[in-house]
């Protein structure tokens, strides 16, 4: 639809007081979680801005790892991105989880993968995602022990679970024997 050609002066634009710092923070935002695809991912940071949620947004920018040749979609600051929106929910629906996992331009199929892992219902117990998404980070598979995850790297789910925002508080117990982590 074009504009229409009329021109206006200063005095006919009437600027809402509040949009300015609405897109100063939104540009910071983008800037420090480096959006593969900024209009799918600006569609989720406006959505759970209006509706109060957890906004997609990583607490500083990631710089690639040296080994690291290309981009593998999913990384412990976007896993963290997740974990703030989706833990509070403890069980969250496949359709929410696959939506919020687009909204950071993460890769359908990696989500796919992932999931193939376990057997998940329509519904998914989100610390159990989580568990194997620090299993993929780590490099190797994922191996379940009664109810139990082994993990390759047990400190990145330490770290993921403990890098919140100053002031909020961790409310897992974690138990680690070995590489064998349980999470109650």
């Amino acid at each position: 639809m074009p504009l229409p050609d009329t021109m206006f002066c200063a005095q006919q634009i009437n600027i809402p007081p509040e949009l300015p710092d609405i897109l100063k923070q939104f540009t910071k935002a983008a800037i420090r979680t480096q959006p593969h695809d900024v209009l799918q991912w600006s569609a989720g940071y406006f959505s759970a801005l209006s509706k109060g949620e957890p906004l997609p947004v990583k607490d500083r920018i990631e710089m690639p790892v040296a080994t690291q040749k290309t981009d593998t979609g999913l990384t412990p600051g976007l896993l963290k991105v997740l974990h703030k929106q989706l833990s509070p929910k403890g069980r969250v629906s496949m359709i929410e989880l696959e939506k919020k996992w687009k909204h950071l331009c993460l890769p359908v199929e990696q989500l796919r993968a992932l999931l193939q892992l376990d057997n998940f219902g329509e519904e998914v117990e989100w610390l159990k995602v989580l568990a194997l998404g620090c299993s993929i980070l780590g490099g190797r598979p994922t191996e379940w022990h009664g109810g139990a995850q082994k993990l390759s790297d047990p400190g990145l789910l330490g770290s993921v679970l403990t890098m919140l925002s100053p002031g909020q508080w961790v409310n897992y117990r974690v138990t680690v024997l070995g590489s064998v982590i349980f999470i109650q």
